[in-house]
Parts: structure tokens; C-alpha cells; sequence
């Protein structure tokens, strides 16, 4: 394959000031990480998995704003890999954004790679995973980014603070749940648990002696870091008996709220302050599926933690503890709940949005069916293949280059640049018995186009050609303010007027309703080439995912840096 031939010295020149100018910044970290299978059991069973340093969840990265973050990766498993840094903005650094045939070919078995970002400008709770096939099923971990050293929280410092990662297992491996999958197009197998810090905990067989505990003390505030490192489920969470007060969410500060029950879509994070304020016990933290498709299978099991008070007083002499106290957690399709909770997650203080509107872009999203080709068995619904797509465009990986690399290299035959601004067809986007005409989408890599600089704002609207579903929608590379979500097909000359212009979140991902949208806004201002796609792995499998291509600006500090000497070769 074609390797990039830049001059070695620019390229060294180049890492010299990177590092030069990270290191005046915050500190320089280095970490290893390697790519790794090892025994692990789990619901009574044993079997191998893929982890980083043998660690599950994998190790967590803390650091500081400004700080810089080289971090090499050593591919000792059977599988391609890559890792995202999920909510990262990769400012100029795209090569190491991290998903496969996107920013970089994969690391093959036996290769390695190592990326290098610097965190700009980013406070919070952010977390890491891999990006290649279903692999972030179980690598991924913790990103936690503190204030600088001269700086402090903007709410009052926490005692303790924790790190609760939810995700999901499989008695099988993941790898060949999506294998079977696709070969067949139906869909795939739903996962047997759910997991808090990698355990299912004592609702499930086998389960009970590992249960993530997190010790408390009376009277402390602590802050609890919430990430949804799921595959393929939105979940509600709680804690029994106490309040939770929402202070950030996706990296970024939030006007504080109290809430019993936060919902978290796949790549979200959520950080709260928790007075111990509760009679001294055991207390579980509970998390099950939102499911918004109806007839769909899903995970409908829920998997716990514990908060345990320590005070002495649980129980008597040779006596077991007391059982936690158990939350109440909504009905799986509690769609009010889910959005009672999102329409609360507002930015501290009043913003000045991005303006004018440059690309006022019209995304439909879903999923549609493909026809079974000759000569094939297929396992959709009535024969077909599950697809999915964005503008009816089911987005097809490439694999002689990475997008990123092609669009350097002036590679030709690897994407075209020919994205729609708007569904190529008009149609009542939400309405019940969508034509047949309507299932199937085109495949292609197609990407879109934007300036520098430009000011985009984006209108995701949910489609019931398949199941209605609702769609959490990530964008590498940058934070967006939602303006607004809805229920039905978005009318400009309705739904415009309430847009929040005062103080909307800023966000990496975004929960577009079931048979509803969400309209965002951002500026194009990291150039690159970002992949926008649904965080339920199972719908990027069947290609609900495109990609923006952002130009150069004028000047260094507005161009993409030269790629790393040992970017993977495809």
C-alpha cells in the first residue's frame, strides 16, 4: 500500500514544537497501552477477552487542561484495533482521533502506533474506546480531565469522587455476535448484562461476591462520574435514596439541577454531586435500558453497585449486612422521563451562540432494509438485510485507505464528496407505513464538505421507515450546542422559534427522540475530515454514519498537522 512520503526532518520539526508548545501548556504524559486478550469470568463463565494492559475496564487516564497525552499502543490481541478519545477535540491532530478507515488504517496484530493529542480548553469526564468493529465491548476506560493547577471546580469541592462506568457482556464474543450478524443481516444477539466497573452485580448468577462497591462517609459530598460505555443500550440510572446533582455532562459544565434518575445514551458522561446525607447503609446504584423500538428485542436485566456507608453499624457481630436499599428506576419506555431529564441540561451561564448560519444543513436518520442479493440466505424481516443510513446513505467503511489519508494524499476512488444537504426525498419522516420505495438506501462513502470556519447548524430528524428508534448521534472532534429537541417532523417555520439561544448545552452526543429531532450548531473550526454516526454500535455496523470533510484555513494554526511517522499502514 501507499505509505505518506513527507520529509522526515518536517516531520520531526513538527513533533519538536508540538511537544515544545504542550509542554508550556501543562505536563507531558506518557502512557503504554497493549492490546491484550486474558481470561476473565463472568455470569459463571469463562472466557477470553480483549483489554488493555489485562485491565477491565482498562486503565484510567487522568490529566489536567492543557495537558499533553502520547500514548502508544502495542497490538498483542488477534483483532485490528484502534482507540478514540471520545469528546477529545483534537484540535489540528485528527490522525489521532482514532476510528478505523476514518482517521487511520487499523493496527494490525503484532503493530503498534501512538497517539498524541493536547487536551485544549476541556474540563470534565470523558472516556476512551476502541473504534474498530464491536472491540469497545470491552476496551475502553476513563478519561478524566481536571482543572488546571491554578484553577478549581466551579461547585464546591467533592470528598471523594468515582468513576462509574456502565457497559454491557456477552456470555459470547462480541466479535463474532456482530460476524454472525452480518453475514446474515439480521440482528444481533442482545448481551446478557449489563455492568457497572465491569461487573453485573448481585442481581445476576455468580455475581454477588464481585459487586463494584463504592465505600462512602456520612455527612461527605462526593462526586460520581458517570460514563455509558454500553454498545448498543441507552440506560436510566439511580441511586436509592438519594438526590444527584447534575454539575457537567460530556466534559463541559452544566447549571446544576437535582435529579432521582439520569438517562445516559452510549458515549455520554454525566458528573454529580451526592450529599451522603441517608441514614448509614447500603445503598444500590441501578442501571437498565431505555428500549424506544418497539417490538425490538432488548436487554431487559439490571445490573447494580453498591454505596455502603461505613460507620460500624450494619450489622451484628458474625450477622450479613443489611440488603441495599433498591431505587426506583422508570419503565424501560418511559420516553417522558428520558426527556424530562435531557430538556434539564442547561449551560451555567448564558452563551453567544455561533451566527450566522453558513450550511444549514437537513439530516434524516433511521433504519431502512436491504434486498437479499442472489444466492444468499438472509436473516432480516422477510428475508431482507437490516440496514441503516443518514439522507438514505448507508455508509460504507473503505479499505485501502484511511478517509483522512486519502484526502491528503489526493487518493482518488476512496470517498466521494457528494453527501446530501438534505434527504434526496420528502416524505412524513415519522408517519406510520413508510412506502416500500423508501427502505432501501443507497450504500456509498460519501462525505461533506465545509470551510473553515464556517458556522454549521444541523437538523437530525429521527424516521420511522423501520423501527422508530431514538438515535444518539456523536461527532468526532468537536462540542455543539443543542438548541432544540422535538417530537414529530422539525418545521422551520414552527420549531425554530424554540430554539434556546440563552443558554443551550454543549455536548459531543445527542439523543435524537424516537420519532422526533434535535437540531444543533457548531463552527468549523478544526480542520479534518470527523465521523458523525449513531453511538449504538449495532446501527453503525449498518452504516448510520457519514462524514464531514473541514477544510484547511488560512496559516499553520489553522491547517491539519503532517502525519505521524508511523501512522498504520492499510
Amino acid at each position: 500500500m501507499v505509505a505518506l512520503k513527507l520529509p522526515f526532518l518536517l516531520l520531526a520539526l513538527n513533533l519538536s514544537l508540538f511537544i515544545s508548545i504542550s509542554s508550556s501548556l501543562g505536563e507531558v504524559q506518557h502512557h503504554e497501552f497493549v492490546i491484550q486478550e486474558v481470561p476473565v469470568k463472568r455470569l459463571c463463565k469463562t472466557r477470553s477477552i480483549a483489554t488493555v494492559n489485562g485491565q477491565f475496564p482498562g486503565p484510567t487516564i487522568e490529566a489536567r487542561n492543557g495537558d499533553t497525552l502520547i500514548i502508544t499502543v502495542i497490538n498483542q490481541a488477534k483483532y485490528n484495533v484502534t482507540l478514540h478519545w471520545h469528546g477529545i477535540r483534537q484540535f489540528r491532530t485528527a490522525w489521532a482521533d482514532g476510528p478505523e478507515f476514518i482517521t487511520q488504517c487499523p493496527i494490525r496484530p503484532g503493530g503498534s502506533y501512538t497517539y498524541r493529542f493536547t487536551i485544549r480548553g476541556q474540563e470534565g469526564t470523558l472516556w476512551w474506546h476502541a473504534h474498530s468493529s464491536w472491540l469497545r465491548a470491552t476496551v475502553y476506560g476513563a478519561l478524566i480531565i481536571r482543572p488546571k493547577e491554578d484553577s478549581s471546580y466551579p461547585f464546591v469541592k467533592p470528598k471523594k469522587e468515582f468513576s462509574v462506568i456502565l457497559g454491557e457482556w456477552w456470555d459470547q464474543n462480541p466479535m463474532e455476535v456482530v460476524r454472525a450478524a452480518t453475514i446474515t443481516g439480521a440482528s444481533p444477539d442482545i448481551s446478557d448484562a449489563f455492568t457497572v466497573n465491569g461487573q453485573p452485580g448481585d442481581l445476576y448468577n455468580c455475581s454477588s461476591e464481585e459487586t463494584t462497591t463504592f465505600p462512602v462517609n456520612p455527612g461527605e459530598l462526593n462526586l460520581f462520574r458517570f460514563i455509558n460505555a454500553a454498545l448498543n443500550a441507552e440506560l436510566f440510572v439511580s441511586i436509592a435514596g438519594h438526590t444527584m446533582t447534575v454539575v457537567a455532562a460530556d466534559a463541559s459544565y452544566t447549571n446544576p439541577f437535582p435529579t432521582s434518575v439520569l438517562i445516559l445514551a452510549p458515549g455520554q458522561t454525566t458528573d454529580v454531586l451526592v450529599a451522603m446525607d441517608q441514614p448509614p447503609s447500603r445503598y444500590y446504584i441501578a442501571a437498565r435500558a431505555y428500549a424506544t423500538a418497539n417490538g425490538v428485542p432488548f436487554d431487559n436485566t439490571t445490573a447494580t453497585a453498591v454505596v455502603e456507608y461505613d460507620c460500624g453499624c450494619h450489622s451484628g457481630l458474625g450477622q450479613p449486612p443489611a440488603p441495599p436499599v433498591f431505587p426506583a428506576l422508570p419503565a424501560f419506555n418511559d420516553t417522558a422521563a428520558a426527556a424530562a431529564f435531557s430538556c434539564s441540561i442547561k449551560s451555567p451561564k448564558p452563551v453567544k451562540l455561533p451566527a450566522p448560519v453558513d450550511e444549514g444543513l437537513f439530516f434524516t436518520v433511521g433504519l431502512g432494509l436491504l434486498d437479499c442479493e442472489p444466492d444468499r440466505v438472509c436473516g432480516g424481516p422477510n428475508g431482507s438485510r437490516f440496514s441503516a443510513s443518514i439522507n438514505n446513505v448507508s455508509f460504507v467503511l473503505p479499505t485501502t485507505h484511511s478517509i483522512l489519508q486519502a484526502h491528503r494524499l489526493t487518493v482518488p476512488g476512496v470517498f466521494t464528496s457528494d453527501f446530501p444537504a438534505a434527504p434526496p426525498v420528502k416524505f412524513d419522516f415519522t408517519g406510520d407505513n413508510v412506502g416500500r420505495e423508501l427502505w432501501q438506501p443507497e450504500q456509498g462513502t460519501k462525505v461533506y464538505r465545509l470551510k473553515y470556519g464556517s458556522v454549521v447548524e444541523l437538523v437530525l430528524q429521527g424516521t420511522s421507515i423501520f423501527a422508530a428508534e431514538n438515535h444518539p448521534i456523536h461527532l468526532h472532534g468537536y462540542n455543539f450546542f443543542i438548541l432544540a429537541e422535538g417530537i414529530g417532523n422539525f418545521d422551520p417555520a414552527r420549531d425554530t422559534a424554540k430554539f434556546n439561544q440563552v443558554d443551550p448545552p454543549l455536548r459531543n452526543t445527542v439523543g435524537v427522540p424516537a420519532r422526533g429531532w434535535a437540531a444543533i450548531r457548531f463552527v468549523a473550526d478544526n480542520p479534518g475530515v470527523w465521523l458523525l454516526h449513531c453511538h449504538l454500535d449495532v446501527h453503525i455496523t449498518w452504516g448510520l454514519a457519514m462524514v464531514f470533510l473541514v477544510e484547511d484555513g488560512a496559516g499553520q494554526l489553522q491547517s491539519l498537522e503532517p502525519a505521524p511517522v508511523d501512522l498504520p499502514l492499510c
